[in-house]
C-alpha cells in the first residue's frame, strides 16, 4: 500500500525537521604553558617560526642542544648543565669554588684577615642577606624591583630568585620576632640588673613616637645598648610615658631596672614617680630604688648654655647676615670660593687666611661655610667657627662685592665684630668639648660624670671672675648650674659612686673637689653623706651574696694601690674575684648612661626611615627596621651626634630664615637646643677678658695631672680612652 499525499507531505516535513544544518567544529589548542624547568635559567631558548622552542643554547659554553617536547625533552640540557666547566653553579661534578670569608675587626677598622671556604649556593641565606642589607642600610623596599638590581642579580647569580618588595616586608618582620626572642633569652641569662633610657619624638604623620633603650653589662664586661621599644605614644603627659614603659618592660619580661636616665621635662618627674612604686613591688630594694631617676647631663648642660647666650652680642648677629648672604645663591658662593682660591695663592694672604686650615680643593663640603640655625647653639659656635676661618675673605669680598655692602648695609662685619666672635667661639669650644664627651656611646660614661661637672663649675667661676661683659654671661650660666647640681640633696648620688669605682680616681680627689666646689662648710658633710651612701648600698649588695664567697669591703678598695688601667671595664673582669660585692656593684652602675643620646639617636634613623616618601609605613614595620638596625648594627659602631649637624640645610628649609619651628622633636633635642633670643647691641665679648677663663681652664687641667694619687689618673686623654 502507498502512502497517501496528505502522509506524504508529513513525512516530508519530519525529515527536513530531523535534518540541521552541519557546523564547522573547532579543534582544542593545548594551551601553552610557560617552562618550568629549572635548567632554563641556564640555557637560552631558540624557537622556531610558530614560537615552539626546539633547541636551548648555553649561556656559558654557546653549545645548543635539541630539546623538543615530544622528542627529546630537557635531559640532555640538564646533562650537560652538570658537567658544564663554565657553569659557575656546578659543583657537584668538578672542583668546588674557594671564596675568602673577611673577619671584622674589633675596632671597626678594615679587615685584613680571613679564612678559606667553599661557596655554596643557597636560596633561603642569600634572601635574608637581602633583606638585612636592607634594614641596616636603610633602602626602601622597592630596591629588589630596581631593573638594576635585577641585571646585577642575573650577572651575578643568576639561580637567585629575586622576592618582591611584600615578600621583603614579610621578611622583615620574621627576622625582628627572631632577633627579638634572642634579645630575650639574654635578658632572661643575665643576673645583672639594666639601666633604661627614654625619649619622645614626633614625626611628619603626626604620631608621637617613644623608644626604650636598655643599657647593660653582660657575663664578659661588655657595655651592651639595645633598642626594645619605639612605639606610639598617645601624649607626652607622665602617665601615657609610664604606661608605655612599664608595658615595655613587662613585654620584655625585665623586672630589674636599675636606674632611667630622662631629660628635665616635668612630664618626666610625673613617671619616673609612678614607676618607682611599681619598681618597688617587683622585688626592687629600697636602697636601690633611692637611685632610679637620673637626669641627663646633656640636657642640664644646654640649660646652662641657654642662659649664657640669652644676652648675645650684635656682632654675631653681622656675621650670620654675612654667611646668609654668601649662601643665598650659587653665584654668590662660587664668587666666594673664587676669591678665596685668589687669596690663597697671594703671599701676603697666606699665613693669615690658612694657616689654620687647609688647601681649598681638599676642603670637604662641611667644612667649608655652613649656615647655623638660631636654635641650636652647638650650630651657631660651628659656623663661626668655620667664619672665622675666611675672614679676609670677607674683608675683600666687601672691597670687591658693591652688592654685598649695599645688602647687608649697617649688618657687615667690622674689625670689632670679628675679635668679639673669636672670644665667643673659644668659650663655647670648652662646652662644645664637654659634649662631645658625655655623648659617648662605645664607652662607659658614668665615671665621667662628676669629673664633667666639676670642669664646668671651674670653667664658670674663670668667667665670673674676669669680669665684664663675660661676668655677666658667667653669672646667668652659674645660677642654672648651683639650680641642679648646687645641692647634693637633689642630685643622684650615683655620680659619686661610679667616679669612686674607677680605679683611676681616688677618695681624697673627691673630698678636695667638694671643698673646692661647695666649700669648706659644706664639702666635707657632702663627702661624708656620699660614703655612708655607698657603704649602704655595699651593704645592701652584701644581703644577696653568698656566705662561701669571700666578702671585700669597701675601705679595701679605697686603700688598695690599682695602679693606672687603661681599660676600665677590662680592668674590673680581671678582678671581680678580688671584689665579688664591689664588681657587682661596678657592673650595674658603670652602665648607667648620663645622657639620652643613645635614644636620640634612633630617632635619627627613624627620620630616614620615615621619610617624606615612605609616610605611609605603619607603626608596626617602622618599630621592626628601628630596633633591628640596632640588633644587627654592629656593637663597635659609634652613634654619630654630627650626623644631624650635616643635616643643616635641611633644617634651614624647614624652619626658615625666621626661625620658625619645624616639624620634628616634641620636647626638643637635648643636642644643645637653645630658643632664638632678641640680640643685645650692647652687648659685646672682650678677648681680654676671656683669656683668664682659658688660662684658669688650662690650669684645672694641669693641676689635675700635677695631683697624682690624688687626682684623675688617667684623666679623659686619647691614651686612656676607655672601649
Amino acid at each position: 500500500m502507498f502512502p497517501t499525499v496528505v502522509e506524504g507531505q508529513t513525512v516530508d516535513t519530519n525529515n527536513q525537521q530531523n535534518v540541521q544544518p552541519t557546523t564547522a567544529v573547532p579543534e582544542n589548542k593545548r594551551k601553552i604553558v610557560e617552562s618550568r624547568s629549572p635548567v632554563w635559567d641556564h640555557y637560552e631558548k631558540i624557537k622556531d617560526s610558530t614560537g615552539v622552542t626546539i633547541k636551548g643554547k648555553c649561556i656559558y659554553y654557546a653549545k645548543i642542544y635539541q630539546c623538543q617536547s615530544k622528542k627529546h625533552g630537557t635531559t640532555s640540557l640538564r646533562n650537560h648543565m652538570l658537567s658544564c666547566l663554565k657553569n659557575p653553579h656546578s659543583k657537584d661534578t668538578r672542583q668546588s669554588l674557594l671564596t675568602f670569608q673577611a673577619i671584622t675587626n674589633s675596632d671597626a677598622s678594615p679587615a685584613t684577615v680571613g679564612e678559606l671556604g667553599t661557596w655554596v649556593f643557597n636560596q633561603e641565606a642569600i634572601r635574608r642577606t637581602l633583606v638585612e642589607m636592607i634594614i641596616i642600610d636603610e633602602l626602601p623596599f622597592r630596591f629588589v624591583e630596581g631593573p638594576r638590581f635585577r641585571k646585577f642579580i642575573l650577572v651575578a647569580c643568576p639561580r637567585f630568585k629575586i622576592p618582591s618588595r611584600w615578600t621583603i616586608s614579610r621578611d622583615i618582620n620574621l627576622i625582628y620576632e627572631e632577633e627579638r626572642l634572642k634579645l630575650k633569652c639574654v635578658f632572661r641569662g643575665n643576673t645583672q640588673r639594666v639601666s633604661i633610657t627614654t625619649d619622645t619624638w614626633t614625626f611628619i604623620q603626626r604620631i608621637n613616637y617613644m623608644v626604650v633603650t636598655a643599657h647593660f653589662i653582660d657575663e664578659e664586661w661588655k657595655l651592651n645598648k639595645k633598642i626594645i621599644s619605639f612605639v606610639p605614644i598617645t601624649s607626652h603627659k607622665g602617665e601615657a610615658v609610664a604606661k608605655v614603659l612599664e608595658t615595655c618592660l613587662l613585654d620584655w619580661g625585665i623586672r630589674n631596672v636599675y636606674s632611667i636616665t630622662v631629660d628635665n621635662a616635668s612630664s618626666n618627674d610625673t613617671a619616673i614617680g609612678f614607676l618607682k612604686k611599681k619598681l618597688m613591688s617587683w622585688g626592687t630594694s629600697t636602697v636601690k630604688g633611692k637611685y632610679i631617676h637620673m637626669r641627663c647631663i646633656a640636657h642640664i648642660l644646654n640649660l646652662v648654655v641657654q642662659d649664657g647666650l640669652k644676652q648675645c652680642d650684635s656682632s654675631v648677629k653681622r656675621v650670620r647676615e654675612a654667611v646668609r648672604y654668601v649662601r643665598s645663591s650659587p653665584a654668590r658662593l662660587k664668587k666666594f670660593r673664587d676669591l678665596a682660591e685668589y687669596l690663597l695663592v697671594q703671599s701676603w694672604a697666606y699665613d693669615t687666611v690658612w694657616s689654620h686650615c687647609r688647601k681649598w680643593n681638599g676642603i670637604e663640603q662641611k667644612s667649608s661655610l655652613c649656615l647655623d640655625v638660631p636654635t641650636r647653639w652647638n650650630s651657631t659656635y660651628l659656623m663661626l667657627q668655620s667664619a672665622i676661618t675666611y675672614e679676609k675673605v670677607f674683608e675683600s669680598l666687601e672691597e670687591s662685592d658693591t652688592a654685598y655692602k649695599s645688602d647687608l648695609s649697617d649688618a657687615v662685619p667690622t674689625f670689632l665684630d670679628w675679635e668679639s666672635v673669636k672670644s665667643l667661639v673659644e668659650i663655647l669650644k670648652c662646652f662644645y668639648d664637654m659634649t662631645i664627651r658625655i655623648y659617648g656611646s662605645l664607652y662607659v660614661t658614668s665615671n665621667t660624670f662628676f669629673s664633667e661637672i666639676s670642669d664646668l663649675y671651674c670653667l664658670l667661676n674663670g668667667m665670673v671672675e674676669a669680669g665684664g661683659s663675660v661676668k655677666l654671661m658667667g653669672e646667668n650660666m652659674k645660677a642654672k648650674f648651683e639650680k641642679y647640681w648646687g645641692d647634693i640633696d637633689k642630685m643622684n648620688l650615683m655620680i659619686f659612686f661610679a667616679n669612686i669605682l674607677d680605679p683611676r680616681d681616688k677618695l681624697e680627689y673627691m673630698a678636695t673637689q667638694m671643698n673646692h666646689m661647695y666649700g669648706e662648710e659644706k664639702g666635707k658633710p657632702y663627702y661624708e653623706k656620699v660614703i655612708a651612701a655607698l657603704k649602704e648600698l655595699f651593704n645592701d649588695y652584701a644581703v644577696s651574696t653568698p656566705v662561701s664567697t669571700p666578702v671585700s669591703t669597701p675601705t679595701d678598695f679605697s686603700q688598695s694601690t690599682v695602679g693606672r688601667p687603661q681599660h676600665l671595664l677590662k680592668w674590673w673582669k680581671l678582678n671581680a674575684e678580688r671584689f665579688p660585692i664591689l664588681s657587682k656593684i661596678a657592673r650595674d652602675v658603670l652602665a648607667i648612661p648620663i645622657s639620652t643620646v643613645a635614644s636620640e639617636s634612633a630617632f635619627s634613623t627613624s627620620g630616614r626611615v620615615l621619610d617624606p616618601f615612605r609616610s605611609s609605613l605603619t607603626p608596626k614595620i617602622v618599630e621592626a627596621l628601628v630596633c633591628t638596625q640596632d640588633w644587627l648594627r654592629l656593637s663597635n659602631t659609634p652613634l654619630s651626634i654630627e650626623e644631624n649637624l650635616e643635616e643643616l640645610e635641611r633644617f634651614e628649609q624647614e624652619i626658615g630664615t625666621d626661625g620658625g619651628s619645624g616639624t620634628g622633636r616634641s620636647g626638643g633635642s637635648t643636642l644643645a637646643i637653645i630658643p632664638q633670643f632678641p640680640l643685645n647691641p650692647n652687648f659685646d665679648i672682650d678677648k681680654k677678658l676671656t683669656e683668664p677663663i682659658l688660662s684658669v681652664y688650662k690650669k684645672m687641667k694641669n693641676n689635675r695631672k700635677r695631683l697624682g694619687t690624688l687626682g684623675r689618673l688617667g684623666s679623659r686623654n686619647l691614651e686612656y680612652s676607655l672601649e
